[in-house]
């Protein structure tokens, strides 16, 4: 079935503070809407009111026709407590859904309700539509395919967190919805995901509208970007594909400020002319009064005269001012300008590993030798569960090894962000969580910090837990910054930060000076990092590549 889904003057916040307003879209069949914006400006919040999952403040959400199934997969896909893979795939696809309805009409055939073999009809096409059918032949077969090796009756809750991403890119490839809304699908995808994902969303014939931070894969895949700009609170739709948007994008950013400029040196103008015009007046009265005797009438009059043509052009040159057509000057947006902290220098030999073997079940790590210099720049890349998580809490020192060695070396001090942002996950509050980290820094320099970052007096008192995977990775970054490292191991540090904080991040690695550890699927930054080594793993071997 094609479908279209129409947003008709969409408006949505959080308390008093406006997200957007004004929203209006078409997502028609074929289309591949690329959403953007800084963290905080309602992309996912969009997604859901799309989804049908939230009322908007004010406007309307449109399906045509009504009938047709929107596919919403958020960010950070739902581990349920006793849900399998097999149930989780049937959730994620709507299928279980669609299951249930059935049933309920099933049952309604049974008791002989009114309507219920118009309820049936429509339960089944349903469930036919979104693959239900053949779902559990297809699970199978796309399990295969993305080497999920677990068996699909095996609880979600006991996979690893690449075996959980490739089960949700499993989930996305199983769907079968007329309009597909995808909230970060990149995220944990190693470089075979990203390559389906991309074939995935290209064959698709349904519209979509997806928010990713990838730039490579939305350069590859988006035919049209909607960017929510909250700085300038605004809104702009722009035609074409990701590079086409950059590049309207910075011409729009320019013109408006040389508008603001043109107008600005021409109202300043416009005053100064007026304020020289008035004391030229002034000037006229009192020379006029100065020199005002009873015999010099003709004089007196050519003197009020003239104050009153200096007045009468003060006047027309405020009036051209009001004429002005006033433009507003551009927003300042937000900036994460963040730096790394450099401990001082430790040892000649960072971390190393002398025939290191891990076993974890059916996993085997090693053997694996490798030593990590003072200021090597190192790149760990691999596919998802060929254990490079494994390789970084060897060399750390955090993972027990069966045999062989691991050392750390003297005067390391270690700045880490993990994949799963571990140290803000719990029921303390984000600022009990970062001052416990620093425990030298008062509280007050805490939040200034936190602030630079984004993370104001609404972040710093809630539970750490409560906060996104966006806010939790910014509090990561933040820890960067508020101590000193010599050791920094970044795990998929793009995940969940937006564009502009992506930049920053690549910005400041390129100024720092001490040992890198850096692992991410994302194309763009293994491009724009500098890095002088780059380690492979593989089915648990690691290989350095020349």
């Amino acid at each position: 079935m094609t479908a279209t889904l129409v947003a008709k003057d969409l408006a949505a916040g959080h308390g008093e503070r406006t997200l957007f307003a004004g929203l209006d879209l078409v997502v028609a069949p074929g289309d591949v809407i690329g959403l953007v914006g800084a963290n905080g400006a309602g992309k996912s919040s969009l997604l859901r009111l799309l989804a049908g999952l939230d009322t908007p403040e004010e406007g309307e959400v449109r399906l045509s026709p009504p009938t047709a199934t929107v596919g919403h997969l958020p960010q950070e896909p739902e581990r349920r407590e006793g849900e399998s893979v097999r149930d989780f795939l049937a959730r994620r696809t709507g299928v279980a859904a669609a299951q249930i309805a059935m049933d309920e009409a099933t049952q309604g055939l049974v008791d002989g309700t009114p309507g219920a073999d118009d309820a049936y009809a429509v339960a089944l096409e349903r469930w036919l539509n979104l693959g239900g059918a053949d779902l559990d032949e297809r699970a199978e077969e796309t399990a295969a395919t993305l080497g999920l090796t677990v068996g699909l009756d095996q609880p979600m809750t006991s996979l690893s967190g690449g075996q959980a991403a490739r089960a949700g890119l499993a989930s996305l490839l199983l769907s079968r919805y007329d309009v597909f809304l995808l909230d970060e699908p990149t995220n944990d995808l190693d470089l075979d995901g990203l390559e389906r994902l991309e074939a995935f969303v290209k064959g698709l014939r349904a519209g979509t509208v997806v928010v990713s931070h990838d730039r490579e894969f939305l350069t590859r895949t988006v035919t049209k970007v909607l960017e929510l700009d909250l700085a300038q609170q605004r809104i702009t739709l722009y035609g074409g594909g990701y590079e086409a948007y950059l590049e309207e994008r910075d011409t729009a950013r320019r013109h408006a400020r040389e508008e603001f400029e043109e107008y600005a040196d021409k109202k300043a103008a416009l005053e100064g002319r007026a304020l020289m015009q008035r004391n030229w007046m002034d000037k006229g009265v009192r020379n006029a009064r100065r020199k005002a005797s009873d015999n010099d009438k003709i004089g007196r009059k050519l003197r009020g005269e003239a104050s009153e043509k200096q007045a009468a052009k003060a006047r027309q040159t405020q009036r051209m001012i009001e004429r002005l057509d006033v433009v507003e000057e551009p927003r300042k947006e937000w900036e994460l300008r963040m730096e790394i902290a450099a401990a001082p220098r430790s040892g000649s030999v960072v971390a190393s590993l002398r025939d290191a073997e891990v076993r974890r079940g059916d996993f085997h790590f090693g053997p694996a030798t490798l030593q990590i210099d003072w200021a090597d720049r190192v790149a760990v890349t691999g596919a998802n569960g060929a254990g490079k998580s494994t390789l970084l809490a060897a060399l750390l020192g955090r993972l027990p090894l069966d045999s062989g060695d691991a050392t750390l070396g003297s005067g390391v001090v270690v700045g880490e962000v993990d994949q799963a942002r571990k140290l803000f996950h719990g029921t303390e509050t984000l600022l009990d969580a970062f001052c416990a980290a620093v425990p030298d820094t008062e509280p007050a320099e805490v939040r200034t910090l936190l602030a630079k970052f984004g993370l104001k007096a609404e972040h710093v008192l809630r539970p750490a837990t409560t906060l996104s995977p966006g806010e939790r990775t910014r509090a990561a970054l933040a820890l960067l910054q508020g101590r000193g490292v010599n050791l920094l191991v970044l795990d998929e540090p793009t995940n969940h930060l937006d564009l502009p904080a992506i930049e920053q991040l690549e910005s400041a690695l390129d100024g720092y000076t001490g040992t890198l550890l850096l692992v991410t699927h994302d194309r763009r930054m293994l491009d724009a990092v500098r890095t002088t080594r780059r380690v492979e793993v593989a089915d648990g071997k690691v290989t350095e590549l020349r």
